[in-house]
């Protein structure tokens, strides 16, 4: 029965966690990350994004971590480009004005959750 309970209310919290989340798209880039707006030539690994005016906030987005899910796609080339993972990155740089998406992954972050082939993909994305 305990079971039963903990599970009923995963699948609520996962559903809770999903409706909440801010919709948007998603790009990548490719290495090499550094030199990144936020830290420089500091290397803070693969798993980051650069933010678009959406959500860079004047540079408050610099360490901010957002949990981003593909959620289709945004063009007839990749019919299923979505993985059906999630991945939480970290704003490290600015996507200045005029990026594509807004959130602009790294190739390693945008390959966990879609097809890179896709280029750009819609996705829910929470802080």
């Amino acid at each position: 029965m305990e079971k039963q309970i903990v599970l009923a209310l995963t699948i609520v919290l996962c559903h809770f966690a999903l409706s909440s989340a801010i919709d948007g798209t998603a790009t990548y880039y490719t290495p090499p990350y550094t030199p990144s707006s936020c830290y420089g030539y500091q290397d803070m690994g693969t798993m980051i994004a650069a933010a678009s005016d959406i959500i860079w906030d004047n540079r408050a987005a610099c360490g901010r971590n957002y949990r981003v899910t593909c959620t289709g796609p945004t063009n007839a080339g990749v019919p299923h480009p979505c993985t059906g993972a999630s991945v939480v990155v970290k704003i490290v740089d600015y996507c200045p004005a005029g990026c594509r998406g807004t959130i602009d992954l790294s190739q390693e972050a945008f390959s966990a959750i879609a097809d890179l082939n896709a280029g750009k993909i819609e996705i829910g994305y929470i802080q």
